[in-house]
């Protein structure tokens, strides 16, 4: 990275990577202070939405040192997109993050439409936003995390063998529950936050219900936001009442699952939900 960058976010590398899917993605690598794989390897932390993401996130990787609350020591690996693509990460999250067949709620379709009355995006840019979810890639992408990147950080970076977690906010959560639904067994703890379950019809129901009682065995770890809960827009009402809802189906079925409560809004509620994820599933 440029000396600058290098300034903001120390002990982290870039390098971009085209998945087997032809889609090119960024990759930002934060390795912990003083990190020495010959004396101790440490497991690596993926964190969603890279490129929003790693500014907030990457820094807390200090948390190693904090002589009041340790964090176990973990590389973090931000993934998001590359090159030209990069500018159109908010939509492209559309494709990889979202279930295949999830349905499109009209919430969602609403607030997209707000948005294009508050002048904050284009029609063109409204269109292709939705236009990435009628063909939603979920599985592709939890295969080239699991299956592609993760083979050559463990090879480039010596990580551990084992303890690997994944973050991931709003739609980004929503991929952190069909991953930890999935069964993948390379991440041990998984943190969602304000997870986008829009829709009653949401798939995470689904995998839920073919789960039967046996549930997966990393920890979950999911959070909301309190201005979600309790403000006006529909979206983050029913991001929150489903949600709750999909929290109360696990209780059911016996999952011991960690949950929180954030004084955050949506959008300020990432880098308090990582936090929460670390405190809770990563304590040393």
């Amino acid at each position: 990275m440029s000396a600058m960058w290098q300034g903001c976010l120390a002990g982290t590398d870039y390098f971009e990577m085209r998945s087997s899917g032809g889609h090119d993605y960024g990759v930002w690598v934060t390795t912990p202070p003083g990190y020495d794989p010959a004396a101790t390897r440490a497991p690596v932390v993926y964190v969603l939405d890279g490129n929003w993401a790693v500014g907030q996130t990457a820094p807390l990787i200090v948390t190693q040192l904090d002589p009041m609350q340790r964090i176990r020591p973990y590389i973090q690996v931000s993934v998001g997109y590359a090159g030209e693509e990069a500018q159109h990460w908010a939509r492209l999250r559309n494709r990889d993050l979202v279930p295949p067949g999830e349905p499109i709620a009209k919430e969602f379709v609403d607030a997209v439409e707000m948005g294009l009355q508050a002048g904050t995006m284009t029609r063109e840019e409204a269109d292709a936003y939705l236009a990435e979810l009628r063909d939603t890639q979920a599985d592709a992408f939890l295969a080239f995390l699991t299956a592609e990147l993760h083979p050559r950080i463990e090879r480039d970076y010596d990580t551990a063998a084992s303890g690997h977690g994944l973050h991931g906010y709003s739609y980004g959560g929503l991929f952190s529950l069909y991953a930890w639904l999935s069964g993948n067994t390379l991440f041990e703890t998984i943190g969602a936050g304000s997870p986008g379950v829009v829709g009653e019809g949401s798939q995470v129901f689904a995998q839920l219900q073919e789960m039967g009682d046996s549930l997966p065995a990393a920890n979950l770890h999911v959070t909301l936001n309190e201005r979600e809960l309790l403000g006006d827009l529909a979206i983050y009402q029913s991001l929150a009442k489903n949600t709750a809802t999909f929290l109360h189906r696990l209780t059911s079925h016996g999952g011991a699952v960690t949950s929180a409560i954030l004084r955050e809004t949506h959008v300020t509620g990432l880098q308090a939900s990582f936090l929460s994820y670390l405190r809770t599933c990563r304590p040393l």
